[in-house]
């Protein structure tokens, strides 16, 4: 593998714009995305069935602490045929086609406004400008499998793996800023590339609700087949048996008796 020898000014010259505009970039898209951020509406019933199906399932999971008839008036306010919450309230299915929903069509445009165009335009620019500048050296040795990876825009067989090119070096930049980011503008925030591309690849599926009438099916048989087992059999015994006493040979005892 040939070994290069790198100018130190030419080398800062294109190692620190790179990071410097990487990361001004993220500043930006941040408050962008701020402002161009819309609130989203939710409707009242949505949020008391969600605190609904929540109480339902503490029910489930901690009904054996609680007494049985206090276990059986909860369940009964869940369940029962006549006046039941999930057999009372009738809730219109969801619909799944994200199309008709301008609001999600607009926030999938800003999406793609503040996050991809600055990554195409100032990935471009730098190919351009930097084209076939190397920026940096990773302190290992690598395979020749991570070529393409570090080293886009150079086609130089002969070069040694651990070299960076300056298209490559943007990138990542992009991915791994997260840190300073998080440390500069917070835990949430829009200029976290990689949490962006979770939102987008997971986004549709969690942004879609279930369809309430299923869902409060699901948890009425669930609750109706939940059995109430006292936990809590024989604990006032044991507190206020003979061995929760203090023992009279105490000697800490017979002073504070006396």
């Amino acid at each position: 593998m040939a070994e290069l020898l790198l100018d130190s000014n030419i080398r800062g010259w294109v190692f620190l714009p790179i990071v410097v505009i990487t990361f001004l970039v993220g500043i930006i898209r941040h408050y962008v995305s701020i402002l161009l951020a819309s609130q989203k509406k939710v409707e009242v019933h949505q949020v008391q069935d969600s605190q609904v199906m929540i109480r339902s399932r503490l029910l489930r999971e901690n009904g054996q602490y609680i007494p049985k008839f206090a276990f059986i008036m909860r369940r009964h306010f869940f369940n029962n045929e006549e006046t039941g919450y999930f057999k009372t309230q009738k809730r219109a299915p969801v619909s799944q086609n994200p199309m008709t929903d301008p609001n999600m069509v607009t926030d999938m445009l800003k999406g793609n406004l503040t996050n991809v165009l600055p990554m195409v335009l100032i990935g471009g620019w730098i190919n351009w400008m930097f084209s076939g500048f190397v920026t940096t050296k990773v302190p290992f040795p690598l395979t020749l499998r991570f070529k393409p990876m570090l080293q886009r825009g150079i086609e130089l067989v002969t070069l040694d793996a651990a070299w960076v090119s300056s298209a490559s070096w943007y990138f990542l930049n992009v991915f791994g800023l997260r840190s300073i980011y998080t440390l500069v503008l917070g835990e949430n925030n829009a200029a976290d590339t990689s949490r962006l591309l979770q939102d987008q690849v997971s986004g549709a599926a969690m942004s879609m609700p279930p369809d309430p009438k299923a869902a409060f099916k699901s948890e009425w048989e669930a609750l109706e087949i939940c059995e109430h087992n006292w936990a809590l059999q024989g604990v006032d015994a044991d507190l206020t048996g003979p061995h929760s006493r203090p023992d009279t040979n105490d000697s800490i005892y017979h002073q504070s008796k006396s």
